[in-house]
């Protein structure tokens, strides 16, 4: 799988250790910045990684920040992305089963990397339940 990775400075520790979780894993990562701590704008490192995975360059795509929640924000303004700001393991599946979110975002300053790995992880093998999903997501995807 292909995964598109990006954050701003305050998901930056993070994203290197979901990075390279993914790549032991043998996925392909692009990472899509940034590179270090040193403080950013977050929308030019999201809005890429989201239309990384809207245009089908990606597969999907993690999104990182101190909360997470300006990254979803962002990465939710590119048309025919659902990201899902994902909390725990329990939001990370119903993010997937429910509204087969094809972005994640999580939030550096509000778990420990232990549990960002285990969002991830439970994210990616998370199954679409589609059936009475399916029709909300057509709504959603309406213009």
């Amino acid at each position: 799988m292909t995964i598109a990775i990006a954050s701003d400075h305050a998901g930056f520790r993070y994203k290197t250790l979901i990075a390279e979780h993914l790549a032991r894993l043998g996925h392909t990562v692009v990472d899509l910045g940034t590179d270090s701590e040193q403080p950013v704008d977050y929308p030019k490192f999201i809005r890429p990684a989201a239309e990384a995975v809207a245009d089908g360059t990606c597969d999907v795509g993690i999104v990182l920040g101190g909360s997470g929640n300006g990254e979803a924000i962002v990465a939710n303004k590119v048309r025919g992305i659902r990201c899902g700001v994902c909390w725990d393991v329990e939001s990370a599946r119903l993010a997937r089963a429910h509204n087969n979110a094809n972005v994640i975002s999580i939030g550096q300053r509000m778990m420990p990397p232990e549990t960002a790995i285990q969002i991830v992880d439970t994210w990616l093998n998370t199954p679409f339940e589609a059936g009475r999903h399916q029709q909300r997501i057509e709504q959603i995807e309406q213009p």
